[in-house]
């Protein structure tokens, strides 16, 4: 038990400073003066400053489709998908230094973003694209929906809104930027 709070005091303090500078400037040292243990600590639960990265990476994205099942499990398909927006944007609105540091370094170049995309992809996407292909099955939607590209558009149209939200626009309510997006997602844009 105390080697997992080591870990998240480590993934806590690593998101907060690459966050704040990148992952690049960022340094062993600082993660460990950051999370108030000896640099040492760092290299014992992680083998590398990449590797810390690749558990971090791996620990924020099953955080949030922990939080997308969470909130799709037992309610109606389109229940569901709105419930899995409204959770994706409360997730980044909590954890916004996780999903600027997901923007920003799976896709920088020198990254391995392909393994990046593709956790993303198969853990919180995946969420997703399950919630559509029920609606699909149930008839709420239609049949020749391509859930896979569906489920991406979704996944990446609120990831984009919350970090607009968060950075530009801090001072709209949650609820308010959540409405917004759900009548998108039920195609009520028009007066």
């Amino acid at each position: 038990m105390a080697r997992i709070a080591t870990r998240e005091k480590l993934f806590t303090a690593a998101i907060e400073l690459i966050a704040e500078s990148g992952l690049a400037a960022t340094t062993v040292d600082q993660i460990a003066e950051r999370a108030g243990v000896a640099k040492g600590t760092v290299y014992y639960n992680f083998d590398s400053k990449a590797a810390l990265f690749a558990a971090l990476l791996e620990y924020g994205v099953d955080r949030l489709a922990t939080a997308l099942r969470d909130a799709a499990s037992g309610r109606p398909p389109l229940e569901a998908l709105e419930a899995v927006v409204a959770a994706e944007l409360a997730f980044i609105g909590e954890h916004e230094p996780f999903a600027r540091l997901l923007i920003a370094e799976t896709w920088r170049a020198g990254g391995d973003w392909q393994h990046a995309a593709r956790l993303i992809r198969e853990r919180a996407i995946g969420v997703v694209a399950d919630v559509l292909r029920e609606a699909v099955a149930t008839g709420d939607l239609r049949s020749d929906l391509d859930t896979g590209t569906a489920a991406s558009a979704v996944f990446g149209m609120v990831l984009t809104v919350a970090l607009d939200w968060r950075a530009l626009q801090p001072g709209r309510s949650l609820d308010d930027v959540q409405a917004t997006l759900l009548a998108l997602l039920r195609g009520r844009l028009t007066p």
